[in-house]
């Protein structure tokens, strides 16, 4: 799960949570594999934890990971692994960056947590003056500081990728129907499209020129395409435009989608 912090944040979590559980049964591993990455949850006790304590997640074994805004307690106690980074910046003008972590506890949590801190200095790009890019994450997770910030926290990009994906590419951010209900359908079409386009990434365009393409992307340069469909008593035949640069890779597509799902081509 990756969210950024709402007041809506905990009752939400709390049944997906749940739900997933249910899915997986008792007999799964489903406490070691659930997994929170937020952004920005202020250190206040229903947004760091979900729900109505703070130890909830400790509780119910669900691991965590979420950026802490920076505080002058947390500033002060890193502040030599940043005029590390900063000398080292000063001796060949390069970024630098390196990992720590320390112990905090804000006002209103239940006892002390887990910081990871990477302590970075930046190097200036096209005339813009170097600067410190200090970053902390509050974490119930074992490992390397490292290991946690850059493979575990900074993942969570990706799925805000996706995100945005389905939201610039399939128009799921078009919810201006007057009605909650009405508008909520409109999203869960935009979400049936785009596990739709993404089976068909995942399965029928590897090794095409679309492999990696967004579903924005795809949608106009393979679906929305111009032809002439005539159909028949025994088949279906599609012509297309001599032109279209991607004849083939849409052929192959529906070669093995037909194959896929056990339909003989003619």
């Amino acid at each position: 799960m990756a969210a950024a912090a709402t007041p809506g944040f905990g009752g939400s979590h709390r049944r997906r949570c749940a739900n997933v559980r249910r899915a997986w049964g008792p007999e799964g591993d489903s406490a070691e594999r659930l997994l929170g990455r937020g952004e920005d949850p202020r250190p206040r006790r229903r947004w760091l934890l979900p729900l109505e304590d703070d130890a909830w997640c400790d509780r119910n074994d669900i691991r965590y990971v979420f950026s802490l805004p920076r505080n002058s307690v947390v500033e002060g106690n890193s502040a030599e692994w940043m005029a590390q980074v900063k000398e080292a910046h000063g001796l060949d003008c390069c970024s630098h960056r390196r990992f720590g972590e320390l112990w905090y506890a804000a006002k209103t949590w239940d006892r002390p947590r887990r910081v990871i801190v990477k302590a970075e200095y930046l190097r200036g790009e096209n005339g813009a003056a170097s600067k410190a890019n200090p970053r902390y994450v509050v974490a119930n997770l074992a490992g390397d500081a490292r290991v946690i910030y850059e493979d575990i926290y900074c993942a969570r990009g990706n799925m805000e990728n996706r995100i945005k994906e389905q939201q610039y590419g399939l128009f799921a951010d078009r919810t201006s129907c007057h009605g909650f209900a009405a508008n909520q359908f409109r999203v869960l079409l935009a979400a049936f499209a785009y596990m739709l386009v993404e089976h068909i990434r995942r399965t029928a365009l590897v090794g095409t020129e679309l492999e990696k393409a967004q579903v924005g992307t795809i949608r106009l340069r393979l679906f929305r395409v111009g032809a002439l469909v005539v159909t028949s008593v025994r088949r279906l035949v599609v012509r297309m435009s001599e032109d279209y640069p991607l004849r083939d890779v849409f052929a192959r597509v529906a070669e093995r989608l037909q194959i896929r799902a056990g339909v003989e081509s003619s």
